[in-house]
């Protein structure tokens, strides 16, 4: 092979494999001598061929960085990147973390294992009438049991309660996970104490000051099934304080008004003959535009955005000026003639292997499974739902609770008026449920409110005051073994639907599983 075509051969190999990266880690942190640069879940990229070089472009509200790669080394869950700036023949090392926690096995084995004494000595402290039982922190895969989490039981006679607890050194996401392995290990107690024991419930410990999450969830637990404590440890202090959660049911919830999508449309119509007129005449039948607000508008193929017009005005001046950027995900550029051919390349790119018959080894194929399943439930949901209408699905709601903003998958409404809320997974997920819950919670509180009918959703239309249906919906083997015992810890109140699918939903969609709250046996359908 010609020098010059293997060098843009290398070059190719290499976007391939950092586009895969960023695909399979879209939380990944890019690191430079230990500090994180950037975080992935808010920086943005862009990652192209140039004179048979690989360029990787990284911006974000607090920094910009260019480098040539000439060279990666794949580790467990990391790429080690050589980069090189430009006019600098000296390389400097670039690593692609799966996550931000870079802690060694060895200082998290260390962080827990202090946690476990600590722990040990304020619950003896705390609860001197109660014997308590042996504190681990063993990984049990067979049961989802990971090391973060600390498990135990308090014991006095007869009656105990089950015990999780998780240090300040560990991520928020996995304090606010600690729920559901709660709820996994309170039934695991139950099922081994033999008749021995009763476990009136569980108590659940997390680092002072990081409770809003597993407060506003506690409330909606079943109180029928079990006992459920929250408590919050200052490690420092050694004080443990408990945590009444009985008024956190109800979020401080808001939500943005609805839009007129048509005029949208129809505002930024230049804009989007510009977009068409760069697309093949294949993919522009394929594709869907669907104003996300007023000020928005992407392009989507089978869900994924690889195009976006925003509305605004020309610097200096109250003229109405649309800036267009292309990209996937968090790969994001700033249309302009220059790029043009490059933007025509990707889509052309994209086009060819984001189809339902396209190979799952592709990152293009495997970006944002969800968003291409809620595309195709979004086009016509009543072929998995009879009872929801399909002229009114309302796609990607913004609602705020607790300080943070939460986008809805799926809002819709029954023949007889009553919301419906639809969380999608399209891949194995163990908190899945919860997820679901913070959803259904948002939208339960706003309908108390009458926010819906004051904020312009679902106009000419009565909604009822029963409580919204929750549906969750995932391809039916990838729901999580454990989905069934955390939803029947579930509150009477939440009239959930769990929905499996064919695994072939991206050409045609199947129900094949349905398990609905206060029902033990699923429905199973050929």
């Amino acid at each position: 092979m010609p020098p010059a075509l293997a060098e843009t051969a290398a070059a190719a190999e290499l976007v391939c494999a950092l586009e895969e990266f960023f695909a399979a880690y879209p939380q990944a942190a890019v690191m430079e001598d230990g500090h994180v640069l950037f975080d992935m879940a808010t920086a943005h990229f862009s990652i192209s061929t140039q004179q048979s070089r690989c360029l990787l472009h990284l911006w974000s509200d607090e920094r910009n960085l260019v480098r040539t790669v000439s060279g990666l080394k794949p580790r467990k869950d990391s790429l080690r990147l050589e980069t090189r700036r430009f006019g600098q023949s000296q390389p400097q090392v670039l690593e692609l973390a799966a996550n931000r926690d870079r802690r060694t096995p060895t200082s998290r084995e260390a962080s827990r294992s202090k946690y476990l004494r600590t722990l040990h000595r304020v619950l003896t402290h705390k609860f001197p009438e109660w014997k308590l039982d042996t504190l681990h922190t063993a990984a049990d895969l067979e049961h989802s049991f990971g090391p973060a989490y600390a498990r135990g039981a308090l014991q006095k006679g007869t009656a105990a309660w089950a015990l999780i607890a998780v240090n300040a050194e560990e991520q928020q996401s996995t304090i606010d996970g600690i729920l559901t392995l709660g709820i996994l290990w309170l039934a695991h107690c139950r099922e081994h104490a033999e008749g021995r024991r009763l476990y009136e419930g569980l108590k659940v410990i997390v680092p002072a000051g990081t409770s809003l999450t597993v407060r506003a969830r506690m409330p909606w637990l079943s109180s029928n099934l079990a006992k459920w404590e929250l408590y919050e440890l200052d490690e420092q202090a050694g004080h443990l304080e408990r945590i009444d959660t009985s008024t956190c049911g109800n979020l401080n919830a808001n939500l943005v008004y609805a839009f007129n999508p048509q005029s949208a449309l129809e505002r930024s119509r230049a804009s989007i003959d510009r977009v068409l007129a760069l697309l093949p005449p294949g993919l522009r039948a394929v594709t869907e535009i669907r104003a996300r607000s007023a000020a928005e508008i992407p392009f989507l193929l089978h869900g994924l955005e690889f195009a976006c017009i925003r509305a605004g005005f020309a610097r200096g001046s109250f003229t109405r000026q649309d800036e267009i950027t292309f990209g996937a995900g968090a790969n994001e550029t700033p249309l302009t003639p220059e790029n043009e051919a490059l933007f025509i390349q990707l889509v052309q790119r994209l086009f060819e292997y984001r189809h339902a018959d396209g190979s799952i080894r592709d990152p293009l194929f495997r970006l944002q499974p969800e968003r291409w399943l809620e595309c195709v439930l979004r086009r016509d949901i009543s072929e998995i739902e009879p009872s929801i209408r399909a002229d009114i699905v309302y796609s990607q709601v913004p609602a705020f609770a607790a300080g943070d903003r939460a986008m809805l998958d799926l809002l819709s409404v029954t023949h007889e008026g009553r919301l419906a809320v639809l969380e999608l997974k399209a891949d194995d997920d163990l908190h899945l449920p919860f997820q679901a819950l913070d959803y259904w919670a948002r939208v339960r509180q706003l309908q108390r409110e009458h926010a819906f009918e004051k904020h312009g959703y679902f106009p000419g239309v009565e909604l009822s005051d029963e409580a919204p249906l929750l549906f969750l919906i995932a391809p039916s083997l990838r729901i999580h073994p454990s989905t069934d015992t955390v939803l029947r810890h579930f509150s009477p109140e939440i009239p959930w639907e769990l929905i499996g699918l064919n695994e072939g939903w991206r050409k045609q969609r199947k129900v094949i599983l349905r398990k609905r709250c206060g029902s033990l046996n699923p429905e199973r359908m050929v």
